[in-house]
């Protein structure tokens, strides 16, 4: 099973493979460059936060059957899956502006985000969660696209 954001070191680990991607990193799946990719997760992030608002797609299938295997069983996340429009940076998500800087926001996003105090909003699929199904998401989420770069 994968490590929850919190857990000691985990967040380091994400942001090392982070420091790893360079705007050249050729991706394995998908249509996302390395730095659409940084800018599609800080808004994911900021969605879980409630600072960024994307529209919901839950049904009842994504709140029980496809929650539980995206965040309950080791299983690896499908490549493909589409994303919502405000959280793609090809359609009304965060356009690329500075990849260094750009990669730093997402890194102390990623720190804000495991914070002990933070508040989330539900998930714009999955609906509300707990804080520990927000710490599994919040890893699986920024693996699967690392992992989608080869870092």
């Amino acid at each position: 099973m994968s490590p929850l954001l919190d857990a000691p070191g985990a967040a380091d680990e994400l942001k090392a493979r982070l420091s790893r991607l360079t705007p050249d990193t050729q991706r394995r799946w998908g249509t996302m460059s390395p730095h659409e990719m940084i800018c599609h997760l800080a808004d994911s992030y900021r969605t879980g936060t409630g600072e960024h608002a994307v529209s919901r797609a839950d049904t009842i299938a994504s709140r029980t059957i496809i929650r539980y295997i995206a965040l309950h069983t080791p299983l690896p996340w499908p490549a493909g899956v589409p994303t919502r429009p405000e959280v793609d940076p090809k359609r009304s998500g965060t356009r690329p502006a500075d990849f260094d800087a750009d990669r730093k926001r997402l890194a102390d996003i990623i720190t804000q985000f495991a914070a002990p105090r933070e508040r989330y909003a539900p998930h714009p699929g999955f609906g509300p969660l707990t804080r520990r199904e927000w710490m599994i998401w919040g890893y699986r989420h920024a693996d699967h696209h690392l992992r989608q770069f080869g870092v």
